[in-house]
């Protein structure tokens, strides 16, 4: 993994979680979202991206999330080297299989390129 990639998922991974343990779940969610793209194919850190939204969900007492990311956590470890729909943002409002568009920042991040 890439310098660049490496520090952005570091950052999602500590925002979200900043802002999960002051118990602010809808301002966890844009980076997880932002996590789970750029996590997409590296099975530990794409499944703990969903552990987190399941997480967030629980706080916002939204049960859909919840038992939407079950499933995603396994998925998640069995699949993320073989498939994943590219730019999904991992949440229970989105197919599981749908791939979405990419910003011109993920993209390059994804892509390896310096910024």
């Amino acid at each position: 993994m890439n310098t660049t990639l490496r520090i952005a998922i570091d950052e999602a991974f500590f925002r979200a979680r900043k802002a999960l343990d002051k118990e602010e779940p809808t301002e966890a969610f844009p980076w997880l979202e932002r996590l789970h793209i750029l996590s997409q194919r590296l099975p530990v850190l794409h499944a703990q991206s969903h552990w987190l939204m399941l997480r967030a969900g629980w706080q916002l007492r939204d049960f859909r999330e919840v038992l939407s990311q079950t499933p995603r956590i396994m998925a998640a470890l069995l699949f993320s080297k073989i498939w994943v729909p590219l730019g999904n943002t991992g949440r229970a409002s989105v197919s599981a299989f749908a791939p979405m568009p990419l910003s011109q920042e993920l993209q390059r991040l994804l892509e390896g390129e310096e910024p």
